[in-house]
């Protein structure tokens, strides 16, 4: 599954250890690994050190779109360049999740490493195993310069840049039904108090206010990072991920969790959410069918509705916005939250010559204009400034220019909680979550027991 394009099931599985046509279909996988364009498994293997003088290995994920395009993008590159080459071979997601994990921990990763930032990309620098790219972006602002500034929050850690953004955005949107909202004579909430006004309007009609695959648990968290952002701001959860002592008990956290609580006391989600899967689209389904009004999901939700909810999306009946700002708050109502983009590293092990042909790939081959066009034609937003003159011709033009806006002008696009913290801290995380949304734990609990796994 080409996890850069699917569901929070394939980010979720990274932390704990995309729709098919990139937002807008179903996505599917093929075995791993196995060689991709000119390089073999074989070949590769030996990265960071066994590669032949003039070649650089790369892995990466199987799974269309997204396997194709990175492919492409390879050819294109050896193409052009035929005495430094780059040696491609390809992993599912799972399988590659093991293997890269063992092989940089013997010193054997590939020169260029496919990942997902954050705190897995912490725990390489932490552990010295990939490479300082500040200086990189330093003598090439102009590759910098192209791409979503918010896409390098999960690329850095301490104030320095260890890995290149790149590929495609999925922001978390609130989703809404306008038939529902014509039927109860509403407008989309534009604050948080809206979103409390419209809750028992909605349940009086018999309709759930909010879906909700609480089941999943990653579903729930969503809520917290956007109540988290717009009530104090960025630098709430970023001191968590600093390791700061005791930063989950800031009392604007504890107001976060408090109003989350708020909510579900007041019936804001469909009964029994804490049986319904993400996995399965169930809450999706509610959506598309009526029984909710609102949902607040990731983008790549958005193909999934439109292929199996009959005439909800080319009917006009699906409403979408960015999170609306909580009254009082801190937080920028332009940020967002989700997956920023996707992030290529270069293992300090490899030798200088690797080193070197990874960087060329960066600056001449990794999201070029022929690759943008690539993405944009599967249905996804590439991390780059401008490709919104590129949706145009799109049936979806409409959406992929909402996505592009929030993408691009979002002061701060925080990465999902349980790919910025450690497989252990998130574990935690969605563990408590689940009580949280259960009513088992308080805030001040909550808060007691992610304080004990800060730093982890």
């Amino acid at each position: 599954m080409d996890s850069n394009l699917t569901s929070r099931r394939s980010f979720l599985t990274l932390a704990l250890a995309g729709a098919g046509a990139g937002l807008l279909s179903a996505c599917g996988g093929t075995s791993g690994p196995s060689a991709a364009g000119t390089g073999g498994a074989a070949a590769s293997a030996g990265a960071g050190g066994g590669a032949a003088t003039g070649t650089a290995s790369y892995w990466y994920l199987t799974g269309q779109p997204g396997e194709g395009i990175r492919t492409n993008t390879v050819k294109r590159f050896n193409t052009a360049n035929p005495t430094t080459q780059i040696q491609p071979t390809t992993f599912q997601n799972d399988a590659y999740k093991t293997k890269i994990k063992t092989a940089i921990g013997a010193g054997q990763a590939p020169t260029v490493i496919w990942g997902w930032g954050g705190g897995g990309l912490k725990s390489y620098v932490d552990a010295g195993q990939v490479e300082d790219l500040t200086s990189y972006f330093s003598e090439n602002p102009a590759v910098k310069s192209r791409l979503f500034p918010s896409s390098f929050g999960a690329a850095t850690v301490g104030g320095k840049v260890y890995a290149l953004p790149c590929e495609t955005v999925q922001p978390i949107v609130l989703y809404y039904n306008k038939t529902l909202f014509d039927k109860i004579g509403a407008k989309p909430p534009q604050t948080w108090g809206d979103i409390m006004d419209l809750v028992p309007k909605f349940n009086a009609k018999g309709i759930a206010p909010f879906s909700l695959g609480g089941q999943s648990r990653w579903t729930n968290m969503m809520w917290l990072e956007f109540l988290f952002d717009r009530i104090g701001g960025g630098e709430v959860f970023q001191a968590v991920f600093n390791g700061e002592k005791n930063a989950w008990s800031n009392p604007l956290a504890i107001q976060a969790l408090t109003q989350m609580q708020t909510l579900i006391k007041a019936n804001g989600f469909i009964k029994g959410f804490s049986s319904i899967t993400a996995d399965s689209n169930a809450d999706q389904a509610l959506l598309y069918t009526g029984k909710a009004a609102m949902m607040l999901h990731g983008s790549w939700t958005y193909g999934s509705m439109s292929t199996d909810g009959g005439d909800f999306v080319s009917g006009g009946h699906l409403g979408y916005m960015n999170f609306p700002p909580v009254d009082g708050g801190k937080g920028d109502p332009t940020d967002t939250v989700g997956n920023p983009g996707q992030y290529l590293s270069i293992s300090s092990k490899a030798t200088a010559d690797q080193k070197a042909i990874a960087k060329k790939f960066f600056t001449t081959a990794v999201l070029s204009d022929a690759e943008n066009k690539e993405w944009v034609a599967s249905g996804s937003i590439p991390i780059v400034n401008g490709t919104d003159k590129l949706l145009a011709g799109s049936k979806d033009a409409e959406w992929l220019k909402f996505i592009y806006g929030v993408s691009s002008n979002a002061k701060t696009f925080a990465q999902s909680w349980d790919q910025a913290l450690s497989p252990t801290a998130a574990e935690t995380l969605l563990d408590n979550i689940a009580k949280l949304f259960q009513l088992s734990v308080s805030p001040q609990q909550f808060a007691d027991n992610l304080n004990k796994v800060i730093g982890t």
